[in-house]
């Protein structure tokens, strides 16, 4: 049994899109997969009740079948850090539920992918961080870099908070968020040469990305 978590450089640089890609590859191989969001906030309120895109993306590509609540355990409908949100609505986030839905998949699942919310240092708590709970599990760390202006900087840091953590970086994607500029190929290369990892595979930008074929731009980290 394998398990991965996802993180990314900053938000909004494509952390679903690479996972849903890992997930297919992981399909694609042959393994009982299964994506776990146990954090998401942004979610719209529908006839089946609270739901976050990304949660459903990974659920939509999941080998398994299982119920959205085991997915997506912590729903918040505001689109904020999650450590405000929940202090807000009274439901705090426990390391021990994160890691109770975790245990649960990994008795099902033969591959199982953990997408955080937000970037490495995501605070969960007014004490606590997403960091810190992928150290308690000692899961390997996936980072996924938005490549554009100030990414080098940006997948640098969060690369050595990650081995500061004492946790391994099993490798990256670069998702290309924007229409590449003039200076892409440089970027891919410093990134290349500077960061600890192997890259994982490169996701190409378009403005209707076609989700059900982002498997083949990824390879499994081993």
């Amino acid at each position: 049994m394998s398990s991965w978590f996802i993180t990314g450089t900053d938000t909004e640089v494509g952390k679903t899109v690479a996972s849903t890609a890992l997930l297919q590859a992981a399909r694609a191989a042959g393994l009982r997969s299964v994506g776990y969001k146990p954090v998401a906030s942004g979610c719209e309120m529908t006839a089946e009740g609270i739901r976050n895109s990304d949660a459903l993306a990974l659920q939509r590509n999941s080998v398994l079948t299982l119920p959205y609540e085991q997915i997506n355990p912590l729903a918040f409908l505001e689109p904020t850090s999650p450590h405000i949100v929940s202090a807000e609505e009274g439901r705090p986030i426990e390391f021990t539920q994160l890691s109770a839905g975790l245990a649960a998949l990994r008795e099902q699942a033969e591959w199982v992918l953990t997408e955080g919310a937000g970037g490495w240092f995501t605070p969960l708590s007014a004490t606590t961080t997403f960091a810190e709970w992928v150290t308690l599990e000692q899961l390997p760390v996936v980072l996924v870099v938005g490549v554009k202006l100030g990414c080098i900087n940006h997948a640098m840091l969060t690369a050595q908070a990650v081995t500061a953590s004492g946790l391994r970086l099993a490798g990256w994607i670069a998702n290309t968020v924007q229409p590449p500029g003039r200076r892409h190929a440089e970027y891919m290369a410093t990134l290349q040469q500077r960061l600890p990892a192997p890259l994982l595979g490169e996701i190409p930008f378009t403005d209707s990305a076609d989700f059900d074929r982002l498997g083949h731009y990824v390879r499994l980290p081993e």
